[in-house]
């Protein structure tokens, strides 16, 4: 039964690492599953405060996640208008068979709305800006929860392995 728990904690921490960049994947809460099924091993107890936490940065995360590319196009001048052109220049751009969607729908969006809002080119171009700027703040908090989660899943299998006195290729045989 570990080994399974351990096999499907590496495939959510998988799917959390890829979730970091692309949006509508719940990256963090992805590897917060993986977290648990690791707790849930006869080999590894985190304590309830390891967990708890875990689970606290990670909620924190996913809602800045929403919140954090917003509040920089506003910060960089960007209006309600920009803010939900950000918004569906993102939705547009998950879906839009181009590469890279996701990060330049935002830009896109923001500028657009900017510009039906009335506002001259630099100044819709400065709230492209802060979405991307926005964009990138959030990908890193992420992409850095998500590391510290594989690296929590990475150390409890090398130290269930390591007890185990088994070498890798015995533990599929």
């Amino acid at each position: 039964m570990d080994i399974f728990l351990f096999i499907a904690a590496g495939l959510l921490m998988v799917i959390g690492l890829i979730g970091t960049v692309v949006p509508g994947i719940p990256g963090g809460p992805c590897s917060y599953l993986g977290l648990l099924l690791v707790h849930f091993t006869s080999k590894v107890e985190y304590s309830y405060e390891f967990l708890i936490l875990t689970f606290i940065a990670c909620v924190v995360v996913f809602l800045l996640d929403f919140f954090v590319p917003a509040w920089c196009t506003k910060q960089f001048g960007g209006s309600k208008k920009g803010v939900w052109g950000s918004i569906i220049g993102l939705v547009v751009g998950i879906i839009a068979p181009i590469p890279f969607g996701f990060i330049i729908g935002p830009f896109v969006g923001a500028v657009i709305g900017e510009l039906i809002d009335g506002k001259d080119t630099k100044g819709a171009l400065s709230s492209g800006v802060g979405s991307f700027i926005g964009f990138i703040l959030s990908t890193g908090a992420k992409l850095a929860l998500g590391l510290v989660f594989t690296y929590y899943y990475i150390e409890a299998v090398y130290s269930s392995i390591k007890g185990m006195d088994v070498t890798l290729p015995q533990l599929f045989s």
